[in-house]
């Protein structure tokens, strides 16, 4: 058994588990972590719990500890020397004419590493390009090319339900595959810009009901299918998977909406 913590860390957003090291740690909780790219900042967002080892992360860094004051205004001075490196990248790129949009830059808690996340539609020679960066700033320098959907969760922004994107707030490091199919499955109109997120991709959100909708559908009778009611013979002209209800024509010409449960009597 392990004692662990999730940390969802400043740098890219993603929720990874670490050893706590004894430390009073609470949700909410700001601290510094180890990771494998050197010293980062985080929040924690679940409590200190005890797992079994094959529940826990092969690779388990620690919190260094609760953050200070001084940690908190070496934070603050990275991020504004972060859009100072964002603005002069961004320039950069135009005089080498590269065809990369850049999406965020970002120092390592420590200030010694600077990473510049881009998106392009293919590769990217952009050699003269790290050496210009490279003698500009000094430092260690990383040009780091992430997909459309890693690009949306770094912006942030808000969804159409009017709250922050889920990829921004609510998901870990991997994303998990949305597929047509899950359109499908919840009768949603195949219209892009219903059913596209920020990224223009399928929204993360079509995977939270997916597997309702799945065993629903399965209790209830397919369309076409003949039923029989005391009101008379029909024939199933849809259903409504959440309310689990089917829609029924009868011979006579009229339709009804039952609970599918009266079908099963």
């Amino acid at each position: 058994m392990i004692e662990v913590v999730e940390v969802k860390l400043t740098r890219d957003g993603q929720v990874k588990q670490f050893d706590p090291q004894g430390l009073d740690l609470n949700m909410g909780d700001l601290c510094v972590v180890e990771t494998e790219s050197g010293r980062d900042f985080g929040r924690i967002v679940d409590e200190t719990k005890i797992l079994k080892k094959g529940r826990v992360s092969k690779s388990l860094y620690k919190v260094v500890r609760k953050a200070t004051a001084d940690d908190l205004e070496q934070l603050g001075a990275n991020k504004v020397k972060a859009r100072e490196a964002f603005t002069i990248c961004s320039r950069k790129i135009a005089e080498h004419e590269l065809p990369m949009k850049l999406v965020d830059a970002e120092y390592t808690f420590d200030g010694t590493k600077i990473i510049f996340y881009f998106t392009a539609d293919e590769r990217v020679d952009f050699r003269r390009l790290f050496r210009d960066l490279a003698r500009v700033f000094k430092r260690r320098i990383e040009l780091k090319q992430i997909g459309l959907r890693d690009g949306a969760r770094k912006l942030g922004g808000y969804g159409p339900c009017g709250r922050p994107i889920c990829c921004s707030i609510l998901l870990g490091k991997d994303f998990e595959p949305i597929s047509v199919k899950m359109v499908k499955e919840q009768d949603l109109p195949m219209s892009a810009a219903k059913i596209s997120g920020l990224c223009g991709r399928l929204m993360c959100c079509l995977a939270y009901e997916s597997n309702t909708y799945r065993e629903n559908r399965k209790r209830l009778p397919r369309v076409g299918s003949k039923v029989i009611l005391h009101q008379g013979k029909g024939e199933v002209e849809g259903v409504n998977i959440l309310k689990e209800s089917v829609f029924i024509k009868l011979e006579d010409g009229r339709r009804l909406e039952v609970p599918a449960e009266e079908l099963r009597r």
